[in-house]
């Protein structure tokens, strides 16, 4: 049980929040914090029912929600189960939600095939889940500028100044399935030659607001218990950094894509349609 979220300085309203499914629950747990973020002033406190499959397991899961009403949303394809779970919950009069019910009956009737019925299918050991594996250990491999010699086997690379974010978005990136690595830009140290040379690889330029990037540095190094003043946090060191970076993204005439506003979920989006694009698929 966790709380997953609270509103700021609305008044807090806490809800209990069932989440059931009979793989790992990834899906539930996304749809469900997806649509709570609409909802202000929510405090919802979520318990995680994950790989039920057997009715002890689920006996337990409605004791759980017996013990603690609230909504359920559930990604379950086992009939037996689903329709057990369903009656609990009409017994307990609280709402239950199948968050792929829409998506599977849409695309069942445009495809003209029932559904397979078989839980945790979406992991399998297939030649995507390989992939997205080897794309992993790449990105590992090629972060923060190591192994710069075979950027031309990157399907992206990442070019920023400290603090971009360009680690984090390289590994939602590389969950995707593709290869990325990231190179730093530290004022006086120059940046890889093969990264001028590159051609089927995306190079994609980071950027951050001046003010912003300071804050999170000063945050960074407050966790490492470092206060001394230094050109890293000036602003207008910071402020010439920001500049340089953007001539030489200029210069090299990389997409730029700024973080300041930005999710890491919106920049990596942004960078696969820009790689989309290169590709020349639509």
């Amino acid at each position: 049980m966790s709380f997953i979220g609270f509103a700021g300085p609305y008044p807090v309203k806490s809800v209990h929040l069932h989440l059931v499914s009979d793989s790992t629950g990834e899906t539930v747990r996304s749809v469900a914090r997806a649509c709570l973020s609409q909802f202000e002033g929510v405090a919802p406190v979520e318990h995680f029912w994950s790989l039920v499959r057997s009715e002890a397991h689920l006996t337990k899961v409605v004791a759980g929600i017996e013990a603690h009403p609230g909504p359920v949303l559930f990604t379950m394809v086992a009939d037996g189960l689903r329709e057990s779970l369903l009656s609990a919950c009409q017994r307990l009069q609280v709402p239950s939600i199948s968050v792929l019910d829409p998506a599977m009956a849409a695309l069942a009737g445009y495809l003209g095939e029932k559904s397979g019925h078989r839980p945790g299918r979406q992991h399998a050991l297939d030649a995507d889940y390989f992939r997205r594996i080897e794309a992993m250990n790449f990105t590992l491999a090629h972060d923060d500028g190591q192994l710069s010699h075979d950027l031309d086997k990157a399907d992206i690379v990442l070019v920023g100044v400290s603090r971009t974010s360009k680690t984090p978005t390289a590994l939602y990136l590389a969950n995707r399935g593709y290869r990325v690595a990231n190179i730093p830009i530290v004022p006086g140290v120059p940046v890889p030659d093969a990264l001028f040379r590159l051609e089927g690889t995306l190079a994609v330029g980071l950027t951050n607001d001046p003010s912003r990037l300071v804050q999170v540095r000063k945050s960074r190094l407050l966790s490492l218990n470092e206060q001394a003043e230094t050109d890293y946090i000036d602003i207008d060191r910071v402020k010439e950094e920001v500049a340089e970076a953007r001539r030489m993204f200029a210069r090299a005439q990389w997409p730029v894509i700024d973080v300041t506003r930005r999710s890491i979920e919106e920049t990596a989006a942004a960078i696969i349609t820009l790689l989309n694009q290169k590709r020349g698929i639509e």
